[in-house]
């Protein structure tokens, strides 16, 4: 399945698809697109159906993108796959707790 991201209501943005490292290439260019739009979102990703390492790269990428343009950003629903990539990485500080 395709990976989309998409407006979801005010400030919310729904991932949909497999996030992955076939995908991750657009996805990070639907995502950057979408950030310029708002001063803060929240980007749902229970659609998303499977998810690797490429797919945390984008949502890493993601937040220095936001945090670059002072949006703020964080994540919901993460899937589990992605949340154990995050913290074998040491990097479930970064996408696992952020300001709501």
């Amino acid at each position: 399945m395709p990976f989309r991201i998409e407006q979801a209501g005010p400030e919310r943005l729904r991932a949909i698809g497999e996030l992955d490292f076939a995908t991750a290439a657009a996805a990070l260019e639907q995502g950057e697109a979408l950030l310029g739009t708002g001063p803060r979102w929240t980007v749902d990703l229970s659609g998303v159906t499977s998810g690797d390492s490429a797919g945390v790269a984008v949502l890493l990428e993601w937040l220095s993108v936001a945090s670059a343009r002072r949006v703020t950003l964080r994540f919901e629903s993460i899937p589990e796959q992605m949340q154990a990539i995050a913290r074998i990485s040491e990097l479930q500080d970064v996408l696992l707790s952020q300001p709501g």
